[in-house]
């Protein structure tokens, strides 16, 4: 009779063990994971700031209304970046937003020596002020800020800046890749195609990177996946941006390049991009009384 009424006890205490050792194995499960990042917000635009006009004030309203981290594209104050032009007529209005704002230097900075007003101005947040370029991380993705002032910081095949791109690229084998800087490879603006970043392009292509943004010509355009040679390519081609509808005066577009799929001169206004593991969202968020925009939303390579 003992060890008959001892029996259902032991079955007890092995069931339970058994239902202990499965909730461990899950959480182990769960915890071992890798967790997968929210989506995150980034919203900008270049060629900002003109103490003559108010309309960056309009751009940095859309600002006040938008969360997440703000990119800037370059031409941030005119005419020359001088430390006068950053707090009279950058800081009263997208510099509301400087505390997250990681920023890219543009050919008006360099007017001023050594764009020793936009490196004071934004600290360490614009990296070394030898260099102008650097790196952070986003959510899943890795985000790249390059000098595109290739007189002043070189930007060829073999130099350093370019030699730290494909390094830092190594280094962060992230499935999503955005890069931004001034100048534009690609754009029917007024200053046209770019053609001395083209080794940013080669590098960030032969990575699998997704998206780059720059600004220089006063306008926006979208164009289509494309390698360093201005070739469509759906599989593994740069979708570029131009946003250049900070906040100076906006001039019309030159021929029409090739691969231009969106395109618009009359609508400040900035881009928000939304990206999530895998993919993204853009759209262009005009500024109030203008109707443009341009969305969609794409997957990573």
């Amino acid at each position: 009779m003992e060890s008959f009424g001892h029996r259902p006890r032991k079955a007890i205490v092995i069931a339970l063990a058994a239902a202990v050792l499965a909730v461990v194995v899950v959480i182990s499960l769960y915890v071992s994971r890798p967790a997968r990042a929210a989506s995150v917000v980034m919203v900008g635009a270049g060629d900002i700031a003109h103490c003559s006009t108010n309309t960056d004030e309009a751009t940095a309203k859309l600002l006040d209304g938008i969360s997440g981290t703000v990119f800037t594209l370059g031409d941030n104050a005119y005419n020359s970046g001088t430390s006068a032009e950053f707090k009279n007529c950058y800081d009263p209005t997208w510099g509301r937003h400087k505390a997250r704002t990681k920023p890219s230097v543009g050919n008006h900075e360099y007017l001023t020596s050594g764009a020793s007003g936009y490196f004071g101005y934004f600290g360490l947040a614009a990296g070394d002020p030898k260099k102008g370029y650097y790196s952070y991380d986003r959510g899943d993705w890795h985000v790249i800020v390059l000098n595109s002032n290739c007189s002043k910081v070189a930007c060829a095949a073999g130099s350093t800046q370019e030699k730290w791109l494909r390094a830092n690229l190594a280094n962060h084998p992230n499935k999503c890749t955005l890069a931004y800087f001034h100048a534009p490879l690609y754009s029917s603006g007024e200053h046209g195609n770019s053609t001395y970043v083209r080794p940013f392009w080669k590098a960030l292509y032969q990575a699998n990177a997704d998206v780059v943004l720059s600004g220089h010509d006063h306008s926006y355009e979208r164009f289509a996946p494309q390698n360093p040679y201005g070739t469509f390519d759906s599989a593994r081609g740069i979708r570029e941006f131009v946003v250049g509808t900070g906040g100076t005066y906006l001039r019309p577009f030159g021929t029409i390049k090739p691969n231009s799929v969106s395109r618009n001169a009359t609508a400040h206004g900035v881009l928000k991009l939304t990206l999530n593991t895998g993919g993204f969202a853009w759209k262009f968020v005009p500024v109030a009384g203008k109707n443009f925009t341009d969305s969609g939303s794409a997957s990573c390579h």
